[in-house]
């Protein structure tokens, strides 16, 4: 896409974000979407997984946050935040104890940003997908057998797109949901309701 600059960098690196991403903009969008998933079974979970979970699923959020935030208050421009967060922050997923516990604190996160970042005219929405078939997913989930008990439990019987997701996001930038903010939206086909 023209105009966009990607920036390559290690997020769990707070100094050489701090630098990068506060020389780039101006900002009136973001959306946060880095994470990793280091599945152990909660008796096998390690620090080092923990540590990793932690600084790239939570830590470099909060803190890309901070940097456009407030150069979005310094220019005094209405501005929306998204972040990707995951089905797994509302349900428990064996062997996802540290992934689980991160997305369910990057909501908790994202709803007290709603709260103090809209005076200021900021949204910030997440939206939860549940298996998502990108390149990963489908190497993941492409095996009948592992991914039949997942789809067995989401009404719609399927995973979800790459366009799924981005629509959502796409909606939540948008001024289609200008009164919307601190929500989650679930774009997981009702495997939270199975």
């Amino acid at each position: 896409c023209p105009g966009i600059e990607p920036l390559c960098l290690d997020l769990a690196d707070w100094d050489a974000t701090e630098a990068a991403v506060g020389a780039a903009g101006p900002f009136e969008l973001l959306v946060n979407n880095a994470a990793v998933a280091m599945l152990q079974p909660f008796l096998e979970v390690t620090r080092a997984a923990l540590e990793r979970s932690l600084d790239v699923n939570l830590q470099a959020v909060l803190h890309v946050s901070q940097i456009v935030a407030r150069q979005m208050i310094a220019q005094g421009v209405p501005g929306a935040i998204v972040n990707v967060s995951s089905q797994a922050s509302q349900r428990a997923l064996r062997d996802h104890a540290v992934y689980c516990s991160t997305k369910s604190a990057l909501d908790m996160l994202s709803k007290v940003m709603a709260m103090e970042l809209g005076p200021h005219k900021i949204r910030v929405n997440t939206v939860n997908p549940t298996v998502v078939m990108t390149d990963m997913g489908r190497i993941n989930w492409s095996d009948p057998q592992k991914s039949a008990a997942m789809i067995n439990r989401i009404p719609l019987g399927k995973f979800a797109e790459v366009d799924d997701v981005v629509n959502s996001i796409l909606f939540l930038l948008s001024d289609k949901s200008a009164m919307t903010t601190g929500s989650s939206l679930m774009v997981d086909g009702g495997f939270l309701v199975s």
